[in-house]
């Protein structure tokens, strides 16, 4: 049970580095504690609901009790399936904004600027819209758009231009700002995970493998990683790396098997009795993630999907898609988009939409039993932090997770404007054949404090964790990897994944850990990174004056 690299979790950035190592002819052994993706309710894309609330597929996380949401414990479903969470989650593509990219860059983390990147987004895609000057055409990941039948995706983003704000035909490309169509990772009517783009080619190959097993800590001797500790059934055993481990497990799992490991703030691991190897007190901090709240309408058209609710459509629905792949199953019903500035003087967007053509929530409730849609809404640069915790030294027990939610005066105020701007979308008219009235929530909440009331009863986790062991310049104190993903302080050992983000990028997080195991794997390898392109983005010329 030897390889050249050793991979802890078969992810996003996972199943990346699986694939780009064997490539490059390297032997590579992927452990991953999940099972199959295969059926249904994985493969097909409205099936969302189902394997992110299924104990199958999901870890089951919560949060402790959120203080600044009335001791809420919110949910933190993350993928224990191959693919990760890129096989439970909502299959929506966004790549970040460059400036989010730019930020890492000016934080520490050298080379990871958007002229940096760009070139790695460009070669893990194969998107069919966008300019081939800015988008990959013949990557792995298949990247695509909804056929937006559905005539409320036109009046969501025709409403977002009476407004005044800008359009744009490729959000992922040249210009971000706007309101448009939303891609997908879904190819041929099916969930394009990163287990279907990267893992399954790699594991066709004669040196990659797959081992189902709970890796326990990292095994390190003399300052270096030389295997990992892992739990297969009731077996416990080392696998071995040659030359390095890489820890791709998530942004709950990766500081949770460091600091097992003895690799985070030296005096909590003495508290667990957990002897130190490294003294890293960013291990675990830095916790962040984006949050949301749906704006509900009723319609007074029945053109919503919820004609559908009902045992004898899905089965219809069903059935098309699992004979022919097409229908409405064959799509994650997200098809329009906006991204747009809360005001004047922020210089890219930081409010971003999901739209959809029904009120539901993502447990697969019904928040109305009538035709109704909504827009997802939230800020995308929150100041709150959290953290990462273990509850004890025994690996199968869940870590400690609060991620501090609003806890600024500017995560309120950014809310409170994420509602009356929607609701200022909604009232356009285009939606007047449309809108009946405000479901959610409710036009009589108009006040600050009667708003500030709503959001802390309702606003729910977009599921896009990150942070948790920064990258960042050697010297920085709370940095857990520099910029080559190496853990500092410990040879032969490597973090790849959402949890080495300095700081959160604009949108859905998918395409950004792919993107770093794409980027990290140059690393291991030794590889002269692919040559940076400077390619300017858009930013509104009145940024600093006008808020649209």
């Amino acid at each position: 049970m030897q390889a050249d690299f050793v991979i802890v979790g078969a992810g996003s950035a996972g199943c990346a580095m699986a694939y780009r190592l064997s490539e490059a002819g390297a032997s590579v052994l992927v452990i991953e504690y999940g099972g199959s993706d295969a059926g249904p309710f994985i493969q097909m894309p409205a099936a969302l609901s189902f394997p992110m609330n299924m104990a199958t597929y999901d870890w089951g996380f919560s949060t402790q009790p959120e203080p600044h949401l009335g001791g809420r414990r919110l949910a933190t479903p993350r993928g224990k399936v191959i693919g990760g969470s890129s096989s439970i989650n909502g299959m929506v593509y966004v790549r970040g904004h460059a400036r989010d990219f730019d930020h890492w860059r000016d934080s520490g983390a050298d080379g990871w600027a958007y002229t940096d990147v760009l070139p790695y987004f460009k070669r893990m895609e194969n998107a069919a819209a966008g300019d081939p000057d800015w988008r990959g055409k013949t990557g792995p990941l298949h990247v695509q758009r909804g056929p937006r039948m559905n005539p409320l995706f036109h009046a969501f983003v025709e409403a977002g231009r009476q407004a005044g704000y800008e359009l744009t035909d490729d959000y992922n490309g040249h210009k971000q700002e706007g309101f448009g169509a939303m891609e997908q990772t879904i190819h041929q009517g099916r969930r394009w995970s990163a287990a279907n783009a990267y893992l399954r080619p790699a594991l066709k190959r004669d040196n990659c493998d797959l081992i189902r097993g709970l890796a326990c800590k990292i095994v390190i001797e003399n300052g270096r990683a030389t295997g990992v500790e892992v739990m297969r059934g009731t077996t416990r055993q080392i696998i071995h790396a040659r030359r390095e481990v890489i820890i791709a497990a998530s942004a709950i799992n990766s500081p949770k098997l460091l600091m097992l490991s003895g690799i985070g703030p030296a005096q909590h691991l003495t508290d667990h009795g957990i002897p130190v190897v490294a003294d890293r007190p960013g291990v675990g901090q830095n916790l962040q993630d984006h949050l949301e709240l749906y704006i509900q309408m009723a319609s007074q058209l029945p053109v919503t999907l919820y004609k559908y609710w009902n045992y004898i459509s899905k089965a219809l629905i069903g059935a098309q898609w699992l004979f022919t792949k097409t229908g409405l199953g064959a799509s994650n019903q997200f098809e329009s988009t906006g991204f747009i500035r809360s005001r004047a003087g922020v210089e890219y967007p930081d409010i971003q939409y999901h739209f959809l053509p029904l009120a539901v929530r993502y447990d697969g409730a019904l928040a109305a039993k009538q035709h109704g849609f909504q827009a997802h809404v939230g800020p995308m640069r929150s100041a709150s932090r959290g953290a990462i915790t273990l509850t004890s030294a025994n690996p199968f027990d869940p870590p400690d997770i609060l991620f501090n939610y609003m806890s600024t005066a500017e995560d309120w105020r950014d809310f409170r404007t994420c509602i009356r701007l929607t609701r200022e979308i909604f009232a356009q008219d285009a939606f007047k054949p449309f809108v009946r009235h405000e479901i959610q929530p409710g036009a009589h909440l108009q006040m600050d404090e009667d708003l500030d009331g709503f959001i802390r009863d309702h606003v729910e986790s977009a599921y896009h964790p990150c942070g948790t062991c920064k990258m960042g310049a050697k010297d920085d104190p709370m940095a857990v990897v520099d910029p080559e993903t190496r853990v500092i302080g410990v040879d032969g050992l490597r973090v790849a994944d959402s949890s080495i983000f300095p700081r959160i990028t604009n949108g859905n997080l998918n395409g950004p850990s792919i993107m770093t195991g794409e980027k990290a794997s140059d690393h291991i390898l030794g590889k002269t990174p692919l040559a940076a392109m400077n390619m300017q983005p858009w930013v509104h010329p009145d940024w600093k004056t006008a808020q649209r």
